[in-house]
């Protein structure tokens, strides 16, 4: 059994008056990778989209910092992200195995910011559908980086926030918290 570890710290917290984070857990054992993913102080009452991102190539990724907000609107908004974390890979989902990034199948936090994932993925279907997308089927784990995304609606973002994803916007995709996964010790 191989474990991994990220401990998930916020981002974009002074704009969006919540100081998300957590812990996510990876052990693959045989033909299953397990994913357990506690969040805390996330947006109350909404869906939070929560995947790992990286680079095809195995560069190492890594959390952004206000470096990425290239924009200088304050946020650290998807699109900028990409430079020193990659692309979306893999989603934590009712389903990761399919990898289908854009839908309605996350984790929804309740009244508190509190929520819980817990997801055994079929290894060879998850490492097939991996290849099929980035060219390898080995998914790097120590190389990426999780990341939680969602923001209430309501809450005011100025148009130069980017991030929309067919017919989510940047409400749905903004960048609440990240963290590098390691190899656990």
């Amino acid at each position: 059994m191989v474990d991994y570890i990220a401990k998930i710290k916020p981002i974009n917290a002074d704009k969006i008056e919540t100081q998300a984070h957590g812990i996510a857990t990876f052990s693959e054992n045989g033909n299953s990778l397990h994913i357990h993913v506690e969040m805390f102080d996330t947006p109350a009452n909404i869906e939070h989209w929560e995947h790992f991102h990286g680079f095809p190539d195995g560069k190492q990724a890594h959390v952004p910092t206000l470096m990425q907000d290239v924009n200088h609107d304050g946020f650290i908004d998807l699109p900028e992200t990409e430079a020193v974390s990659g692309t979306t890979m893999v989603p934590f989902d009712d389903a990761p195995q399919e990898m289908n990034i854009p839908h309605d199948g996350y984790p929804v936090a309740d009244k508190y910011g509190h929520y819980e994932y817990d997801k055994d993925v079929p290894l060879k279907d998850l490492q097939a559908k991996f290849k099929q997308a980035f060219g390898s089927d080995d998914l790097q784990l120590d190389k990426r980086v999780v990341y939680v995304h969602g923001v209430p609606a309501d809450l005011k973002l100025p148009s130069s926030v980017a991030g929309n994803v067919m017919s989510y916007d940047a409400h749905t995709t903004l960048p609440i918290a990240a963290g590098e996964i390691k190899l656990a010790h």
